[in-house]
């Protein structure tokens, strides 16, 4: 065997292997298609706690460093997509890879006990943790992830940041994930929707019925992307309605983010298409 084809040989040996070990077919090593979930697709999104993995939904969101294979190989054997959360705009101090930020990258606190929102300017310093973290998601058989805090430009972050500013961070992380057969979903970040509807998988939004924001996630129903919401207030019996007909998959939630979740899509007419009848509600 040559050595040009022995070369080859080998290195598809490693993605079959990297696509068994990981669950990925193939496309996705070879950074093809990546996963798109469908409007109406269900989900439950729970970041705190030992994940309860009895909620029959087509995903879960669940955070990327506190839950090992052995979690997601389990909801994958339940046949469920799994989301891996990660903070991709902000610094904090109780991740593992917290020593690996430099001073010069944390601004301003976010609201949050140990959290500081990014210069997400310094895409050069910030890149090679990000992708990183999108490697560990490969390796534990993510399908994609949800990377949070990307709208530090709009906040009080301690940086003079700008939309442009975000539109290229943002664009970085789209990237990097697509080039790791990831799928990603743009969350929150609403007035830049427009920009970057093309460069995301799907979108996910918090309240965007109490601030009667929902319309402004209307592109991604229309590109045929799912927009996951959750609500931390109101009446699932007012609201729920409103979002069925929209089309946006939205949840009650508790603040905390464990387990308990109300879905509107649990007893309405407008059930989610494709998803299991009598889903629990807590």
């Amino acid at each position: 065997m040559g050595r040009l084809s022995w070369l080859k040989t080998a290195m598809l040996a490693c993605l079959c292997a990297v696509s068994w070990a990981t669950g990925l077919g193939m496309g996705d090593v070879y950074g093809a298609e990546v996963w798109k979930p469908v409007p109406m697709t269900t989900w439950q999104w729970q970041l705190t706690g030992t994940v309860d993995q009895s909620f029959n939904v087509q995903i879960y969101d669940i955070d990327l460093f506190d839950n090992d294979v052995s979690v997601i190989g389990s909801l994958h054997s339940k046949g469920r997509k799994v989301i891996c959360y990660i903070s991709a705009g902000t610094w904090e101090n109780w991740r593992p890879d917290a020593g690996q930020f430099p001073d010069s990258v944390k601004g301003s606190g976010n609201g949050w006990p140990g959290e500081k929102w990014l210069d997400i300017r310094q895409i050069n310093t910030l890149g090679p943790i990000m992708e990183a973290r999108m490697d560990l998601a490969v390796q534990r058989g993510c399908d994609a992830i949800e990377p949070d805090n990307i709208d530090g430009y709009a906040n009080s972050s301690g940086f003079p940041l700008t939309g442009n500013d975000q539109l290229a961070y943002n664009r970085f992380l789209a990237d990097a994930a697509h080039q790791r057969g990831l799928s990603i979903g743009l969350k929150n970040d609403l007035d830049q929707v427009p920009s970057l509807v093309n460069d995301f998988d799907w979108a996910l939004n918090e309240q965007c019925n109490q601030y009667n924001e929902c319309n402004m996630l209307v592109p991604f129903i229309n590109a045929g992307k799912a927009v996951f919401n959750a609500e931390y207030s109101g009446d699932t019996a007012t609201f729920c309605p409103k979002m069925n007909n929209m089309k946006i998959s939205s949840i009650k939630k508790g603040l905390n983010l464990d387990a308990p979740m109300t879905p509107c899509w649990n007893g309405t007419d407008n059930q989610a298409p494709g998803a299991p009848r009598n889903l629990r509600t807590r």
